[in-house]
């Protein structure tokens, strides 16, 4: 697999850019700190990377997961990240050089029109961090039922969350859930493996 090709290091550090939009943002981020490298070990032992062409990450903040997608990713893959945050947005562009990586700014929700936008096929597998507890119930309706839709018919959603609440909305669109823990994460993480 290719190592991300990194741009010239940002003016700022990726924790103290993270940190400082949780305090201004706190209904984007679910935690303080950036995902522990336990939960993205766990996240990517689920992915099967020999099949994945088309990987989209919702909510990727400084990059900590989409820098491992891009170590494991095929060459011929693609892969979308989405992400509200216009700063963490210049972020990713100033410090990731990987032709394989697009970065819209945009919301989850959008997720198929975003696809057909940028001329890819339905996603093989769906990542998603987003803080899904603190967003209102038609945004959080939406985005599961567009991730869905989104995905191809063997694709998978990959969701972590620091509670289950979202579990009944998973558990109404997708025909299978399966449910990891990670202690070893600041705050301790649920992982939800959500196959159509």
């Amino acid at each position: 697999m290719l190592a991300p090709a990194v741009k010239k290091p940002a003016a700022q550090s990726s924790a103290s850019l993270f940190a400082r939009n949780f305090f201004k943002h706190p209904s984007m981020l679910g935690s303080v700190v950036p995902s522990s490298r336990f939960l993205v070990k766990d996240l990517m032992g689920q992915i099967d990377w020999e099949r994945a062409r088309v990987l989209v990450e919702f909510g990727p903040g400084v990059g900590t997961i989409t820098r491992e997608v891009l170590k494991r990713m095929r060459p011929d893959a693609t892969l979308l990240v989405i992400e509200l945050n216009q700063e963490f947005v210049e972020y990713l562009d100033e410090t990731i050089s990987d032709p394989r990586l697009r970065v819209v700014h945009g919301s989850a929700a959008h997720v198929r029109r975003i696809l057909t936008e940028q001329s890819l096929a339905p996603a093989d597998y769906i990542i998603s961090s987003l803080p899904y507890s603190l967003l209102d119930e038609s945004e959080r309706r939406q985005i599961v039922t567009e991730s869905r839709h989104a995905l191809k018919a063997q694709g998978s959603l990959l969701v972590f969350q620091y509670n289950r609440r979202l579990l009944p909305y998973l558990q109404s669109s997708f025909s299978s859930v399966k449910l990891g823990f990670q202690l070893f994460n600041i705050l301790p993480a649920l992982i939800f493996h959500c196959t159509p």
